[in-house]
C-alpha cells in the first residue's frame, strides 16, 4: 500500500499522466484556475498599449537573414531531426520569406488547419453560426432532426459542478425541450423521428487517410450531424454512425421531455415543412480558436466541408480541398501548387509550401476577419497543444511563441509567430518531415519525442535572437 501511495504521489507531482500518457490538458479558456504560469516566464508590468494588429501593414521591421541562419544552422545537421528540416521566417504581415532553407513543399501535418481556418473565416465570416433544427412533415406524425454541420453540438450543457465549455455549445437536450413544447402547443404528445445528415456528401472517411484511423478511433466519420464530435457518451474512441447516435440521443431527450417517440429512422427533411425548434452554435471565430488551440481534427474537417458548400462545390473531401485553395486565393494566398487532400492534416499526401503557411499568417495579421487564426494559436508552455511543451531549450520561448503544431509519426513542426529579443513579431514555419520512425506509422518512441523537442528549441532560440532590424 505504501508503494502504491508513493507511486500515486510521484505521478501527481511529476504530472505524469498528461506529460507521458497523453491524458487531457487544462486550457485557460475553460479551466483558468488549473493552469499555472510556466516556470521561467517573467511578465512585464501592465501598461496601456496601442492595438498590436491594425489595418494596413503590421510591421516595418526587417528580418536579419544572417542572424536567423546562425540560429538555424546547428539544427540542419542534427540526425534526430531526420533527413530534412525546412524553415522559413518573415516579418509578421509579409508572406514572402526573408530566410528559407529546406524543401519547397513539405508534409504539413496539422499545420494544414491554418489553411482551413483562414478559408472558413474568409468565406463564411467570423460571426457565422451553424444551426441544428427540427422540422415537421405536413400531414404526418413525422418530425425530422436536421444536421446543419455544427461541429460542437453537444448532448447537454455541462452540469452545474462542471467547468463551462469554450466555446459555448448548442445541445440536443435544449433542442428536445423546445421541440417538446412546440409539439404540445400543437396538441401532440407523440412523434415519429427521422434524421437528415445529407448536408455533406461522399465518403465519411477520407480515402487519403491511413486505413487504420477509422477502426482505431483516431478520427470520427465526418458528418453534418453528430454529438460531442462523434465520441461515445462513455469511454474513448469514436462511434461508427454519428448521425444515428445523435438521433437516438435526441429521441431519449424527447422522451424525457414527455414526448412518446418510436423507432428512429434515417430520412429527408421536407422542403415545405415548418420548423419546430432550432439551436445555434457559437460564432465561427470562437470555433476556429478552439479548433486551432487543441488541434481538433473533426472540427476542421467539418469547416472545410462548409467552405465547399459556401463556394458551390460538392460538400465532400475533394470538394472541400478545392474550395479551401480557391478561398485562400481570394485573400491573396497562392496555394495553387500545393497538394491538399483534407482539412485537418491527417493525410500524408498533403504537400504545402512554407510560403503558403507564411501567407496565411500574413493575411490573418492584415485582415480583421481572419484574426482568429492568430488568436487561436496555442501559447508555448501555457495553452492547448503547446501547454506541456517548451520545457527544454531557451526560456525565451515560453509565452513568446504562439504556433500551430503539426505532428504525425515522422513529422514534427510548428507554424506561427514569435516575438524575437527585439520585440519584433516574426512569422515562422519549421517542419521536419523525415524523422526516423522505427515502429512505422502510429508508433511513438523516443525518436518522436526528441524531434518534437528540437523543433520547440529552434523556435525558442529564434525568440531569444535579435533577428530583426
Amino acid at each position: 500500500m505504501l508503494a502504491v501511495l508513493g507511486a500515486a504521489f510521484g505521478a501527481a507531482e511529476l504530472d505524469a499522466g498528461p506529460r507521458w500518457l497523453g491524458w487531457d490538458w487544462s486550457a485557460p479558456v475553460d479551466q483558468p484556475a488549473a493552469v499555472d504560469p510556466p516556470p521561467g516566464l517573467d511578465l512585464p508590468a501592465l501598461r496601456p498599449a496601442a492595438p498590436v494588429l491594425t489595418g494596413g501593414s503590421t510591421t516595418t521591421a526587417t528580418v536579419d537573414a544572417d542572424a536567423v541562419a546562425a540560429v538555424v544552422a546547428p539544427y540542419l545537421d542534427r540526425s534526430d531531426l531526420g533527413r530534412r528540416l525546412t524553415v522559413a521566417v518573415a516579418p509578421l504581415g509579409v508572406g514572402e520569406p526573408a530566410y528559407a532553407v529546406g524543401a519547397p513543399r513539405v508534409t504539413p501535418a496539422s499545420t494544414t488547419k491554418l489553411l482551413t481556418a483562414a478559408a472558413a473565416l474568409a468565406e463564411l465570416g467570423p460571426d457565422h453560426t451553424f444551426a441544428t433544427s427540427v422540422r415537421a412533415v405536413p400531414g404526418t406524425a413525422r418530425i425530422v432532426l436536421v444536421g446543419g454541420g455544427d461541429p460542437y453540438l453537444a448532448r447537454a450543457q455541462p452540469a452545474a459542478d462542471e467547468p463551462p465549455a469554450y466555446p459555448v455549445r448548442a445541445d440536443l437536450r435544449t433542442l428536445a425541450t423546445a421541440t417538446a413544447k412546440a409539439l404540445r402547443d400543437a396538441g401532440r404528445d407523440r412523434a415519429r423521428l427521422d434524421y437528415d445528415a445529407s448536408l455533406f456528401v461522399g465518403d465519411r472517411f477520407n480515402p487519403a487517410w491511413p486505413a487504420s484511423y477509422g477502426p482505431d478511433g483516431v478520427v470520427a466519420p465526418i458528418s453534418a450531424l453528430w454529438v460531442d464530435g462523434g465520441r461515445p457518451e462513455q469511454g474513448t474512441g469514436r462511434v461508427d454512425d454519428p448521425p444515428r447516435v445523435a438521433a437516438e440521443e435526441f429521441a431519449r431527450a424527447l422522451r424525457r421531455a414527455g414526448i412518446r417517440v418510436g423507432r428512429v429512422r434515417e430520412g429527408s427533411a421536407p422542403a415545405g415543412g415548418s420548423e419546430l425548434a432550432r439551436v445555434t452554435s457559437a460564432p465561427l471565430h470562437q470555433i476556429v480558436e478552439r479548433a486551432l488551440e487543441v488541434s481538433d481534427n473533426e472540427t476542421t474537417e467539418v469547416l472545410a466541408h462548409h467552405v465547399a458548400l459556401a463556394r458551390g462545390e460538392e460538400a465532400s473531401f475533394a470538394g472541400a480541398a478545392t474550395a479551401v485553395v480557391d478561398a485562400l486565393a481570394e485573400v491573396g494566398v497562392d496555394a495553387a501548387g500545393d497538394t491538399l487532400r483534407d482539412g485537418s492534416g491527417l493525410s500524408r499526401e498533403n504537400l504545402i509550401a512554407p510560403r503558403t503557411l507564411l501567407g496565411v499568417l500574413a493575411a490573418a495579421a492584415e485582415r480583421p476577419d481572419l484574426r482568429a487564426v492568430l488568436t487561436g494559436l496555442p501559447v508555448a508552455g501555457a495553452t492547448g497543444s503547446l501547454s506541456l511543451r517548451f520545457d527544454t531549450g531557451d526560456p525565451a520561448g515560453l509565452g513568446a511563441v504562439r504556433a500551430k503544431t503539426g505532428t504525425l509519426t515522422g513529422v514534427h513542426g510548428l507554424a506561427g509567430v514569435t516575438l524575437d529579443a527585439n520585440g519584433t513579431p516574426l512569422a515562422v514555419v519549421a517542419l521536419a518531415d523525415r524523422v526516423r520512425a522505427p515502429g512505422g506509422i502510429g508508433s511513438g518512441g523516443v525518436e518522436q519525442v526528441i524531434a518534437r523537442q528540437r523543433v520547440d528549441e529552434l523556435l525558442a532560440d529564434l525568440a531569444a535572437c535579435r533577428c530583426s532590424g
